[in-house]
């Protein structure tokens, strides 16, 4: 069950990172495992000498008990990043919509791009 699990949170988190690599034209790369402890994010995009995160939780996420506690957790790593990296954070949802994954927020796609520019042009 467990490895089952792991597999399918795998596989989502593989196909969600290819459409947002597709979507935005730019290369997504692992965060570093020290990334992923100290700010709680999967993926990381470089722009000059500053970073950008993502961090990639399916729609069932949104639909914990305590989402505000998760929430109220994840800015503060979020913004210790953002201090620390110059870059936002993201949180990118998925959902499984006719047997695919799909990227249930579409707008943080235009957000990451802002975000883009915005660090091109401090560089």
């Amino acid at each position: 069950m467990i490895n089952r699990t792991y597999d399918g949170y795998l596989t989502e988190i593989k196909t969600i990172y290819g459409k947002l690599q597709r979507d935005l034209s730019v290369e997504i790369k692992p965060a570093p495992d020290e990334w992923d402890r100290l700010y709680n994010v999967d993926f990381y995009i470089q722009v000059g000498d500053r970073y950008i995160d993502l961090q990639i939780k399916p729609i069932t996420y949104e639909q914990t008990p305590e989402v505000y506690r998760w929430k109220e957790w994840l800015s503060k790593t979020h913004d210790k990043f953002e201090k620390e990296h110059g870059g936002r954070v993201f949180t990118v949802f998925s959902i499984k919509k006719d047997n695919r994954k799909e990227i249930f927020n579409p707008e943080v796609l235009e957000e990451i791009r802002k975000e883009i520019r915005r660090l091109k042009e401090r560089e």
